[in-house]
């Protein structure tokens, strides 16, 4: 696999070493022991799988400690444009993203390390969205920023008169009404 760090520091993009031929394609998708040496030791406990049409947006989310959790997210089937937002107090960064696309033709997965929200919209007809977590879902921990926020300079890549968004996810706070759980 090729590893890219990003300028964000913990946020990784990975590619993975594709075997086509005649017949097709094979990857590696996970391996635990590489994933450990070339990332991050980390210890996935929960997969989860959303399918969704154009214009879904999902996000800005995050579990707050002690439940926070870390995320190795992929699309297997369409286009999506993933972000992850720096939320760790005190972080050169904080604030500021990453953005990457992800389909089911580059096989891209992307790291997103505690103390970032994360959200995603589907560019494609439909997506179908992969992602391990290192802790499992604890609502009473759930947290947002809301995902429409232009203050944070995300181009979602669709108009947002076209955004399908949970009424969950309507209600999250601006980022700078937004007072971080995260210490960098």
């Amino acid at each position: 696999m090729k590893v890219t760090h990003t300028e964000i520091d913990g946020a990784v993009i990975i590619e993975p070493r594709i075997f086509e031929d005649a017949r097709g394609y094979f990857f590696e998708s996970f391996s635990q022991r590489d994933f450990n040496a070339n990332v991050k030791e980390t210890m996935f406990i929960q997969d989860n799988e959303s399918k969704s049409s154009y214009g879904v947006m999902r996000g800005l989310h995050f579990q707050s400690p002690p439940y926070a959790q870390a995320k190795l997210v992929r699309c297997v089937k369409g286009a999506v444009l993933d972000v992850a937002v720096d939320i760790r107090k005190g972080s050169p960064t904080y604030g500021r993203h990453v953005a990457v696309e992800l389909t089911e033709d580059n096989h891209l997965q992307f790291f997103i390390p505690k103390g970032f929200a994360h959200g995603f919209a589907v560019l494609s007809e439909t997506a179908v969205f992969q992602y391990k977590c290192d802790e499992f879902y604890h609502p009473e921990s759930d947290g947002g920023i809301s995902i429409l926020d232009g203050s944070l300079g995300i181009d979602w890549k669709i108009p947002f008169e076209k955004a399908i968004l949970s009424e969950k996810d309507t209600r999250h706070p601006l980022f700078k009404d937004f007072d971080s759980p995260f210490i960098y």
